[in-house]
């Protein structure tokens, strides 16, 4: 048995998501007078994301789990065998490089006990589940959520609680009482996945990172380059575009989950929607960072703005709620938010809204109440603001009884000290002993003001109290109280971030849809292989003045191998990465760049398209080609699509081109042929190589065509001989011969004779 749990700084999750798959609506409620939060920076607010993974293996079969600080959630994985299209424990160890990779450490056997592991679970203090549940409510509610009966996961999740509370994740510096939030646990499936490898991501630019100008603003320094996750990432919230980035890293078979990922897109594409789609966008965009929240109310370290911003989320949610209610319930994303964001989330508004003062919370920075939620506390606040009249009077009775020589004095309130007589030094005064007055108490000395207790200022404080930590005090039980009650629906707030993101991601891929003119994808489980009609590079298109479509078909009785040949610069590449890029689009779910593609049951994408040079590795470039083929060889099935540039030659399908005069013109159009020369020559051209230079290589290259001997060019030869010439009787001109320190041994040996035979 095998038991790892890896820290992984700086990732996120990489695991599929199950298939879930005119009138006026309300937009977040105005606050009145209230000021706006930092609400972005709140949004971005987050320490770099860590996994913390547990890993059971025992038998060939797999218990996995693993815990996202971003969310504060455990997923989990119910028992799987690790058969050989998984390798879950050779890829944790081999897809991970330096300086990134990560820490790997084993437990043991006795730390995933099942029964151990069932007593932890089921003993569990869990933000989600109400306190005023019992013990057996509490046992029925975990076994809705959790497989008790998959023993593996079990003790994997056993485990991984155990490691957790060892490493206080999340809380090293709360007191020990303190546990690791857990918001929540979710089941993830490792079913229908197409394998795509990083150099693929690369080479076709799915993602590409690119440093960012404002360093200090950003975390990794990085920023999305030009990629197609660039173009397609229009999501309004943060959780929205992390959705996408793990169907990016996720593409699927699973036909059910595609499609409907597809019908939300069509739906929105319709003209008639396009409203519906614009004002959907608007309320998403006050989705906020609902995790970082919940798990600040979890560790008690809630901040002022966050119940502004809680509130806004919220009531962006009810908004979205009672669109959706109108929209077609055909569609299962409609119906499962119009079904799934409760009551509950009205009864968090409405608390929100009828306790929290927002103005007054983000002028003093902490948390206020309304007026008239609390009597004792409004009378407090009266007492309070009245007391700057009531103490210059109870100042000016003061004076009457201090020296006369006294010119002033004050009475203030400090907040923990209570009320004090404040008077100013006078010049006589110099010693401490000074500082004694008869009837009055001295306390301190600061800013050359003396502060004492009078009789009347103890009076004050046994009838007055100390006002401001009395009104902080309860309104922290407020804010404690309205916690509880947010913190037992947490459960319908992480499902709000999960249906809201899902839309939020289909709404950016229908834009961009509508934007580029994509069009809908069809599946065919028995096709292997893919027909696409006229399609586009989703990145080149737009890059380039105009752009030549060019249709592709594979499998059935067109063949299943395509060699492509042509020029240089023809557009070959381009070509390879377009039918990639347009079969994965497919395959997460979005529309694509063509006119009509059929794509068939693809299980995998591999590509040798680029070098990927490394000096680390020690390994020539031939030979990383050969590994990039070698994969492709060994783990391709007859689903898969290959897609290899320049590492062979072939004449099938060529690349179309003309010659006008001296000028190639490129077609950039795919036709049936051979390619009969590379147009090397025209390309150098273009590249701006001398003239002198081309026109020996068009000799070089008709001497091999007809099989004759290389020879050196005679001018050339006597030209560079002649150079060599003139550089031996400079270095004689240049002697002086009347130098007694000359030595012409010396000379001749070092100088003379190599230039002699450089030049015989």
């Amino acid at each position: 048995m095998a038991s790892i749990v890896r820290a992984i700084p700086g990732r996120t999750p990489q695991c599929p998501v199950p298939g879930a798959a005119s009138a006026s609506f309300p937009s977040p409620a105005p606050v009145p007078g209230h000021r706006e939060a930092e609400e972005e920076e709140e949004d971005n607010e987050q320490e770099p994301a860590e996994i913390h993974l547990c890993v059971l293996w025992t038998s060939g079969f797999l218990g996995i789990a693993y815990y996202d600080t971003s969310d504060s959630t455990i997923h989990f994985m119910p028992d799987a065998p690790d058969h050989e299209s998984l390798k879950l424990l050779q890829r944790a160890s081999q897809e991970h490089k330096e300086p990134k990779r990560p820490e790997i450490i084993f437990l043991p056997s006795v730390d995933f006990g099942l029964e151990i592991s069932k007593q932890r679970l089921l003993s569990g203090n869990y933000a989600f589940i109400p306190d005023s549940m019992t013990t057996t409510e509490k046992i029925l509610f975990l076994s809705s959520v959790i497989p008790f009966d998959c023993l593996l996961t079990v003790r994997a999740l056993g485990g991984l609680l155990k490691f957790l509370g060892r490493r206080r994740i999340g809380v090293e510096l709360e007191d020990y009482n303190v546990s690791v939030p857990i918001l929540g646990f979710k089941k993830f499936v490792l079913t229908h996945l197409v394998s795509i490898d990083q150099d693929t991501y690369s080479v076709l630019q799915i993602f590409k990172s690119e440093s960012h100008p404002s360093v200090y603003k950003v975390a990794s320094g990085l920023k999305e380059g030009l990629s197609l996750f660039g173009i397609l990432n229009r999501c309004r919230c943060k959780w929205g575009e992390k959705l996408l980035r793990l169907w990016f890293t996720r593409p699927t078979l699973d036909l059910g989950e595609l499609n409907s990922r597809l019908d939300v897109i069509q739906f929105f594409l319709l003209p008639q929607n396009l409203d519906m789609a614009q004002m959907l966008h608007r309320l998403l965009g006050h989705i906020k960072n609902v995790p970082l929240i919940l798990k600040r109310m979890k560790l008690s370290h809630t901040k002022a703005s966050d119940w502004q911003v809680l509130y806004k989320t919220v009531y962006s949610a009810l908004g979205l709620r009672d669109a959706c209610r109108s929209l077609p319930q055909a569609i299962q994303l409609f119906q499962d938010i119009a079904q799934e964001f409760s009551d509950d989330l009205h009864h968090i508004a409405s608390l929100i809204g009828k306790v929290v003062d927002f103005e007054g919370s983000l002028a003093e920075n902490r948390f206020t109440v309304l007026p008239n939620i609390d009597p004792d506390i409004d009378e407090k606040k009266r007492r309070l603001m009245g007391l700057p009249s009531f103490l210059t009077e109870v100042a000016r009775k003061e004076l009457e009884n201090l020296d006369s020589r006294i010119p002033s004095c004050s009475v203030i309130y400090i907040p923990l000290i209570g009320f004090l007589l404040s008077i100013p030094r006078l010049p006589s005064m110099v010693e401490a002993s000074d500082f004694e007055i008869e009837g009055l108490d001295f306390m301190f000395l600061s800013e050359e003001k003396l502060h004492y207790r009078s009789a009347r200022t103890k009076e004050l404080d046994a009838l007055l109290g100390d006002l401001h930590c009395d009104i902080r005090d309860q309104e922290t039980l407020w804010m404690y109280q309205l916690q509880c009650q947010v913190l037992a629906r947490a459960a319908v707030l992480s499902r709000v971030l999960d249906l809201a993101s899902r839309l939020d991601v289909l709404l950016a891929l229908a834009s961009a849809a509508r934007d580029y003119g994509y069009s809908r994808p069809r599946y065919s489980p028995q096709l292997l292989g893919v027909r696409i009609q006229n399609g586009r590079h989703p990145l080149m298109e737009l890059c380039a003045r105009t752009f030549v479509p060019n249709s592709a078909e594979c499998g059935g009785d067109r063949g299943r191998v395509k060699v492509i040949t042509g020029p240089n610069s023809s557009g070959k590449s381009i070509y390879l990465k377009q039918v990639g890029l347009i079969t994965f689009m497919a395959l997460v779910g979005s529309f694509v760049p063509a006119e009509e593609a059929e794509i068939g049951a693809v299980d995998a994408i591999f590509t040798r398209i680029h070098s990927c040079e490394s000096i680390s590795l020690g390994l020539s470039t031939f030979m990383l080609d050969l590994n990039q083929v070698a994969k492709a060889v060994n783990n391709a099935t007859k689903q898969s699509l290959v897609l290899i540039d320049e590492f062979g030659k072939g004449t099938n399908t060529t690349m179309e081109t003309c010659e006008d005069g001296d000028d190639l013109v490129f077609f950039y159009q795919v036709c049936e042929g051979i390619a009969k020369a590379s147009h090397a020559s025209h390309t150098a051209a273009q590249a701006g190589l001398p003239d002198q230079l081309l026109t020996r290589g068009k000799e070089v290259s008709d001497l091999i065509r007809n099989g004759k001997p290389i020879k050196p060019v005679k001018e050339l030869l006597k030209e560079k001989q002649m150079e060599n010439y003139q550089t031996l009787v400079d270095k004689f001109l240049k002697l002086d011969l009347e130098d007694p320190n000359l030595d012409l041994d010396l000379f001749m040996s070092q100088e003379v004779l190599p230039a002699a035979t450089a030049i015989l």
